[in-house]
């Protein structure tokens, strides 16, 4: 919860400022494209991070962004403003999110088969493979109100998600995963448009 509210809070949308700030606010990409854009910026940071002249730990594995994208999906859902509609819309989201998770699970290798990295990442991927693979205790959301029900499973669904995307940067460190897109669980991620300079007269 205190992460989901720190993301959303990162975006800028506080409800009691939603109506001033619609006609200003950039749009946001959906939340497969917002994916795709997360996927590249990680092939980025590890493309660096791989130009340094000394041997790296793996510090760059990150579950903001998959959270990021999973706080973009939401607030969609929520501009939709009909309950009905922001209910059906989140439940689409959470089931979005289970099914691109089974996407990069489905991409990562057993632990038994990764031998490279030193010690601490060799210790570490049969932990994040584990949680990735793991199942839930219980139903994460039952006996909250429907609204709240609906944004639950949104957000367990992203969290689901972000263990199994944090299992394949770790992958993709020790160089015995595929990219996202190689993987078929991303797409090219669109060209970043540059922003429009402010009249300055």
């Amino acid at each position: 919860m205190i992460r989901a509210l720190a993301v959303i809070a990162g975006l800028g949308l506080c409800p009691c400022h939603a109506q001033e700030q619609e006609e200003a606010r950039e749009p946001l990409p959906d939340f497969a494209t917002c994916m795709d854009m997360e996927a590249e910026r990680y092939e980025r940071a590890l493309k660096r991070l791989r130009e340094l002249p000394d041997e790296q730990e793996f510090e760059i594995g990150d579950e903001r962004g998959t959270g990021y994208c999973g706080s973009v999906g939401i607030v969609l859902c929520d501009r939709l403003e009909v309950p009905e509609e922001v209910q059906a819309c989140q439940l689409r989201l959470a089931g979005e999110e289970l099914e691109l998770a089974a996407k990069v699970r489905a991409s990562l290798p057993d632990p038994s088969e990764v031998d490279a990295g030193g010690p601490f990442e060799r210790a570490l991927y049969p932990q994040v493979y584990a949680l990735a693979e793991g199942t839930s205790a219980g139903p994460d959301c039952d006996g909250a109100a429907p609204a709240m029900h609906t944004w639950c499973e949104a957000w367990e669904a992203n969290n689901r998600l972000s263990t199994a995307v944090l299992a394949w940067q770790l992958a993709r460190f020790l160089g015995v995963a595929e990219t996202a897109t190689e993987a078929g669980w991303a797409r090219p991620a669109p060209p970043v448009r540059p922003r429009a300079r402010e009249d300055e007269s």
